[in-house]
């Protein structure tokens, strides 16, 4: 690659890269959540396409189901972690010998995740039918084949998926994040087109595939290549790829609730009525929005710079960074946990009442997300809290915390599932990732003195408090219409009745952290207010 002058050990220099301080944190973090937010936007349009055009049943659980062995690969090559286990050694190596040697370990790692990824994915295309049949042995013959024939469209994806990963995480480490942010837009409306076109599941699955190449692979290859040569080098057992595995390996051997919550949903669903894993799937996509809105804008905004506080050896500014991280999002959090159970019913029937997916199907769907909201605190205050080890590049004790819990948790799943049905799944869901959460945060406290848990509990108390009494208030004023109609009315009277009370009550009985953070929230709302000025003060 052209990685320019070599002896600068800060590696800014000659490759036309800018680099992101502590100070541009915040400018990404919103970055990132404006885009999570349209993302999320553009995904429930394609989540409601899904519904109206194939509803609730054997052919939408095919569809969920056809991930499962897509996401076990990214997951064994740590393909949801790459940011995390990269851009730390990234950031190191590049501090310590410059551009040259940080566009070696680059080019290293690339092309042997690439090349395993290409060999791994041939091989579960050509294992498919057996595989799934394993995995789901309660499906009827129509719905396996199904299953299998989708599988096999959207494992390549991953192949797109892992590699332009390491992509964006260069980027992301030159404090660039405009391919981040874009991706997953260009990736949600390739889906829903592919749907639209076809009305049929093929049809989402081949638009999953070429949004994938489009979006997570062809656009930040472009970006980056206007600043450098990218090349690639398989070498497995060279140090570069040896120093990436150190970090990796952890995340790949270790499981985390984080990601095999769904599974577990998909494995224990799939046992259950026929459409189960379908309505889970479909009131999951609505509780992720404000997991992914804030833990995981956030939490991708926050590593960065975070890691570069550790390599400086600034630890007292990273615990008040990470502290203060936290108090905001997890505020947030709880705030956005009370509205999702509020308001799940006008919230369902408004995003997915359409064509085939009836009234049966949105009643189901709303009471699981009454339950899942549970989770959204424990999930965002996981995205942050992990980063606490992530930044310091300890992958295993993390790990080892995650994958106790979660393989703790399998009878927790299975007992909720067959005593409580779909709603049993979305609770074990809850708690199960509540109490990772809780024991990530004080594993972090005890092992790095950070973050301060005092300060971090009180701030979580007064949320929950004003979430509370904004969730009474939203739900007195709600009149429970019928139809798509009343849903609507619900949903803009209880919204701003629940905003003005939690409002008012973060004002009055917040504390200076989420005072704060409501006028954050508050200015960028402003400043994109139609007619309002966005130039810098």
């Amino acid at each position: 690659m052209g990685e320019g002058s070599t002896g600068d050990a800060g590696g800014g220099k000659g490759t036309g890269l800018g680099e992101a301080g502590a100070g541009r944190m915040g400018a990404a973090a919103a970055l990132l959540a404006g885009s999570v937010l349209l993302s999320r936007c553009v995904g429930y349009l394609r989540e409601i396409a899904l519904a109206a055009k194939v509803g609730v049943g054997s052919e939408t659980d095919a569809y969920y189901t056809a991930f499962m062995l897509p996401d076990l690969l990214n997951y064994l090559l740590a393909g949801g972690a790459l940011a995390i286990a990269f851009i730390p050694l990234y950031n190191r190596v590049r501090n310590r010998g410059g551009d040259a040697a940080a566009a070696q370990l680059f080019e290293s790692v690339l092309g042997t995740v690439g090349a395993i990824t290409l060999v791994a994915t041939a091989a579960l295309w050509l294992y498919a039918d057996t595989l799934v049949g394993w995995g789901f042995p309660k499906f009827d013959p129509e719905t396996r084949a199904l299953t299998v024939r989708l599988t096999r469209i959207v494992l390549p994806a991953q192949i797109f998926f892992l590699t332009g990963g390491l992509l964006r995480a260069v980027l992301m480490a030159h404090g660039r994040f405009v391919a981040q942010a874009l991706a997953p837009l260009i990736y949600n409306g390739a889906v829903i087109a592919g749907g639209l076109v076809t009305g049929t599941v093929e049809g989402f699955a081949w638009g999953v595939l070429a949004g994938a190449l489009l979006g997570s692979w062809l656009l930040p290859l472009i970006e980056l290549s206007r600043y450098r040569r990218i090349r690639v080098r398989v070498a497995p057992f060279g140090a570069d790829f040896r120093a990436y595995l150190v970090l990796a390996l952890p995340l790949m051997l270790g499981v985390s609730l984080t990601t095999v919550d769904e599974w577990y949903d998909k494995i224990f669903g799939a046992t259950l009525a026929a459409g189960t894993v379908a309505q889970l799937s479909f009131a999951r996509k609505l509780m992720m929005a404000p997991v992914a809105v804030v833990g995981q804008a956030v939490g991708a905004a926050a590593l960065p710079t975070l890691a570069r506080l550790h390599a400086a050896g600034h630890q007292d500014e990273l615990a008040r960074t990470l502290l203060r991280t936290l108090q905001a999002t997890t505020s947030l959090a709880v705030l956005g946990a009370a509205a999702c159970w509020v308001f799940a019913q006008p919230l369902v029937e408004v995003v997915y009442r359409y064509g085939a997916f009836g009234a049966d199907a949105a009643e189901r769907v709303a009471a699981l997300l009454a339950v899942m909201a549970f989770a959204i605190p424990g999930w965002v205050t996981q995205q942050v809290a992990v980063r606490a080890f992530y930044a310091r590049e300890e992958m295993w004790r993390p790990m080892l915390l995650g994958t106790g819990i979660a393989l703790v948790a399998i009878p927790l799943y299975y007992v909720f599932a067959k005593r409580f049905d779909a709603e049993g799944l979305a609770a074990a869901g809850a708690l199960a990732i509540s109490v990772n959460a809780l024991l990530t945060l004080v594993w972090a406290r005890l092992r790095h003195g950070a973050p301060a848990l005092g300060p971090f509990f009180g701030t979580t108390l007064r949320a929950l408090v004003i979430a509370l009494a904004a969730a009474a208030a939203g739900g007195l004023v709600a009149s429970h219409g019928a139809g798509r109609v009343g849903a609507l009315r619900d949903l803009a009277l209880g919204a701003t009745c629940f905003g003005a009370v939690a409002g008012f009550g973060v004002y009055v009985f917040g504390d200076t952290v989420m005072r704060d953070t409501l006028r954050r929230v508050g200015r960028k709302l402003s400043a994109r207010w139609p007619g309002r000025s966005t130039a810098p003060k």
